[in-house]
């Protein structure tokens, strides 16, 4: 009987990648997911400062949904760093904008730990696109049906 804990290290770790449709999926437990197999906090020999995590493509980023009238009322904010600059966003302009894929790419950044060259590394991982097709199929990814492992993680309005 073993009384240490097994430590991962960086050369043991096997990399997959996933393949998760976010059509009609709701953002923020699309997020969790996908920052939980990000970090590698789904496998059984976790260990925090080694990057153990998958890399996860994310298809159909455009088609997402929020639950409530978070569509409207939620607000992004950022600053420009000029005095005055704060500008501040919805999620529908921003999903009907040019680039629908960083409501959930920054829902996924928020997510994982603030300042951490770890977390940075992390992010790199995530590879999100706005429509149904994706230039990863040479690295032969495994399909995860998200909108199937729960009736709460899809919305149909």
């Amino acid at each position: 009987m073993q009384k240490t804990t097994a430590s991962l290290k960086p050369a043991e770790v096997e990399k997959k990648w996933i393949v998760v449709d976010a059509k009609d999926a709701v953002v923020g437990r699309l997020a969790t997911f996908i920052a939980m197999r990000l970090r590698g906090k789904h496998r059984p020999d976790y260990t925090p400062h080694v990057d153990c995590g998958d890399f996860v493509v994310v298809i159909n980023a455009d088609k997402v949904k929020f639950t409530g009238k978070k569509l409207d009322d939620k607000v992004y904010y950022r600053h420009t760093g000029h005095p005055g600059g704060i500008k501040e966003t919805t999620p529908r302009k921003v999903l009907g904008g040019q680039f629908p894929e960083r409501v959930l790419n920054k829902a996924v950044e928020r997510m994982l730990p603030k300042e951490s060259p770890l977390a940075r590394k992390q992010l790199t991982h995530l590879l999100v696109y706005a429509g149904a097709e994706h230039p990863h199929q040479a690295q032969a990814p495994e399909v995860i049906d998200f909108a199937a492992r729960n009736v709460k993680n899809t919305r149909s309005l």
